[in-house]
């Protein structure tokens, strides 16, 4: 079966938007990109464009590729201290001569958008309540929707990465799974992945998962995206896996999706906590 990240997402959104509109809630999300990136502006535009289906406001800082991080810095604090501001993304990667982790550290964690902040990663790290990374609760909420479960589930992490696959880890492992995170160093790749119940891949490396890495009846997760040719491909290959896997996502149209809508969910989280006091 296929694990629809469209799907899911649509009806989230669906949700969202009744309930911004039921509720009259006053949400923007402030966004910060340095520089040109081609691929960051095509990101902004689509969180840019589901904000706006569900009704929250989004404001863009478009500064140029020579600002100076003190100026990054000072534009941080201002919004912090913006009652009007409910949530706050700086778009990686920036130029060089500005400090991504130092910058983003100094995002209010009650802001914390994409839940990078270390009082956020720290509260992850305890299995304490916190602002999860918009992909790794992007993966959870999709398992829940398909009801596979986590708990008790041997799972198995392909990349430790610190947005993907290191928070990913912890936040399965406060949901009980038994979690292996595997990497470029790992021995017998194959043999570690062929054990998993859940197979989760976040490498970037095109076609890393064939079929005599997967577990027939295992559920199959592609997080990584390449482009070969001007064409999007996944971690996993695809054509070759899904008759053996239980479940798959597609790449795109699996995880992706799932990622942006999360980021309008944590800003709806937040905005919670904010009424809450």
């Amino acid at each position: 079966m296929i694990l629809d990240g469209k799907k899911v997402r649509d009806e989230i959104l669906a949700k969202i938007k009744k309930k911004i509109t039921k509720e009259n809630l006053k949400i923007k999300l402030a966004i910060i990109l340095v520089g040109d990136d081609e691929a960051s502006k095509i990101y902004i535009k689509n969180k840019e464009k589901y904000c706006k289906l569900v009704g929250i406001t989004v404001e863009k800082y478009l500064l140029a590729a020579d600002t100076q991080e003190l100026e990054v810095i000072n534009l941080i604090k201002r919004l912090n201290n913006d009652t009007s501001v409910t949530g706050i993304i700086l778009q990686s990667p920036v130029p060089k001569a500005i400090n991504f982790d130092k910058c983003s550290s100094l995002i209010d964690y009650k802001k914390d958008v994409d839940g990078f902040t270390q009082h956020n990663i720290y509260n992850l790290y305890l299995g304490k309540k916190c602002i999860l990374p918009c992909t790794v609760k992007g993966i959870i909420r999709l398992l829940d929707y398909y009801k596979i479960v986590i708990s008790g589930a041997n799972i198995v992490i392909v990349g430790r990465g610190n947005i993907v696959g290191h928070p990913l880890s912890l936040a399965l492992q406060n949901l009980d799974a038994t979690v292996t995170v595997a990497h470029s160093k790992t021995k017998n790749l194959g043999d570690i992945t062929k054990n998993a119940d859940i197979l989760i891949s976040a490498t970037g490396v095109p076609h890393l998962i064939d079929e005599n890495m997967v577990k027939p009846g295992s559920v199959v997760v592609d997080v990584g995206i390449s482009r070969i040719n001007g064409n999007i491909v996944g971690d996993v290959d695809f054509a070759k896996v899904k008759d053996i896997a239980e479940y798959i996502t597609p790449n795109p149209g699996g995880v992706g999706p799932m990622t942006v809508a999360m980021i309008i969910d944590n800003l709806i989280e937040m905005k919670e906590e904010e009424k809450n006091g």
